[in-house]
């Protein structure tokens, strides 16, 4: 099951980094909406880099390469949507407040749990283990 929320969950921050990348005014605008000063000034940078980051981070999540770090990496960008964008915009659109909501809790989950059972940390890892097993068995 975390199998496939982890998936889900990569998907979902490929996705909305994707309709990013089409249109960077979206981005852009909603970081200027913040009210954060700092955040309004550098908006364009910012966009650009929240953008990658996503796509990046997304798909690190989907495979379920470097999760806990991909996940931790997110955690402080969707605070900003939850908190910053998406109350502000509560009347006009309540799916965009509950998705951002749903995937700082499952960013959360996954900085904690890590990526599970069917994932290419995993992979690794008991790749990793064979290759010592054999090591130790020409010894």
């Amino acid at each position: 099951m975390l199998t496939i929320l982890r998936i889900a969950l990569g998907l979902i921050i490929f996705w909305k980094s994707f309709n990013f990348i089409r249109d960077t005014a979206i981005a852009q605008t909603l970081i200027e909406h913040t009210g954060v000063g700092v955040f309004s000034a550098n908006a364009k940078v910012l966009a650009l880099v929240i953008t990658y980051l996503g796509l990046l981070c997304g798909f690190f999540i989907f495979v379920g390469l470097f999760t806990r770090i991909a996940a931790i990496v997110q955690i402080p960008i969707l605070i900003v949507a939850v908190f910053f964008v998406n109350i502000q915009s509560i009347g006009e659109n309540k799916f965009e407040l509950f998705l951002s909501a749903v995937t700082l809790l499952l960013l959360i989950l996954f900085a904690i749990k890590g990526s599970g059972f069917f994932s290419a940390d995993e992979y690794f890892r008991r790749g990793a283990e064979k290759d010592r097993k054999r090591k130790n068995a020409l010894n």
